[in-house]
């Protein structure tokens, strides 16, 4: 698989690989906005896990309708393919128990905020992309301003060292989904093609863990308009915001991508606090801080 990986990192010598755009810095940060929105309506849920499977069976209504005008992978891409769909079902499990034992407010951002520093790991150890000096402060930045929200205490006082443990297992694979689909959607010619195949494929793979798991719950959805809302909303959330993340793939750094889209946990908190009635506290701000600095950091790392 490191041969691999080399390969495809050799294959994708872009132009403007090097830089963040002004156009992808703003479009990563539109994505992040979205990201953070359809977390917030699986957390709302009662029933987490039916939360997740209308929003991973909404994207299916977007993408059939985009499928038809999209180029079809090149069938290189076909192994990343399938690798990505995978870890996405591993992240939405992971996702699902994360929320059933933690705050929007904690579990989300923990989970985001390990996956740049795995990221840019791999990246400089396995793929050769070299990051500035700068780069590297910028993504340790973002890192730190979010995962100091481990030691966040809940209102009763005590932390939360189980949806701490989730959500550091959520970001490795946030982490290798991101590396696996930023080589893919390169590999195969067409970052929305990539990505509708990709959702098309993991709702299936979805459905039929859920049909095993938890029978009966698929069938009962459908009667249910506050979840249909939920999976059409979220969903469509859900599409655009990692359709842009992984288009973003194909003309940034992967590490430099990842960096920045987990800046949605400062929407996160916004709607964590002001919408689902969370607590706040000094250590969540000055976490929300040290991300946004990150952030405009990353912005200006490379000319």
């Amino acid at each position: 698989m490191d041969e691999d990986m080399e390969r495809a990192a050799r294959r994708c010598d872009y132009a403007g690989t090097d830089k963040l755009s002004i156009t992808v810095f703003f479009a990563v940060l539109l994505a992040a906005l979205l990201h953070a929105t359809w977390n917030a309506l699986v957390k709302g849920g009662g029933d987490k896990h039916a939360s997740m499977a209308v929003v991973v069976i909404g994207h299916l209504p977007i993408a059939l309708v985009v499928l038809p005008f999209v180029p079809m992978p090149d069938a290189a891409a076909l192994r990343w393919l399938f690798a990505g769909i995978a870890l996405h079902l591993g992240y939405q499990l992971f996702l699902i128990s994360g929320y059933r034992v933690g705050d929007l407010t904690q579990v989300y951002p923990i989970a985001r905020g390990s996956a740049p520093l795995i990221v840019a790991a791999v990246s400089m150890g396995l793929l050769g992309i070299t990051l500035t000096r700068l780069e590297l402060l910028a993504i340790g930045l973002i890192a730190a301003g979010i995962l100091s929200l481990a030691l966040v205490r809940r209102a009763d006082g005590t932390r939360n060292s189980r949806a701490v443990a989730v959500a550091l297992g959520t970001g490795g694979f946030i982490a290798a989904y991101s590396l696996v689909d930023g080589i893919g959607a390169r590999e195969a010619g067409t970052a929305l093609g990539y990505w509708t195949w990709s959702v098309i494929g993991n709702a299936i793979l979805f459905c039929v863990w859920t049909a095993a798991a938890k029978p009966g719950l698929l069938r009962r959805l459908p009667g249910d308009m506050r979840l249909v809302r939920t999976g059409l909303i979220g969903g469509t959330a859900s599409y655009v915001a990692y359709g842009v993340v992984i288009w973003a793939f194909t003309l940034a750094p992967i590490a430099l991508v990842t960096a920045l889209r987990e800046t949605s946990i400062v929407f996160a908190l916004l709607i964590g606090v002001g919408v689902m009635g969370e607590r706040l506290d000094l250590a969540k701000v000055a976490s929300t801080m040290i991300t946004i600095v990150g952030a405009g950091l990353l912005r200006f790392a490379r000319g």
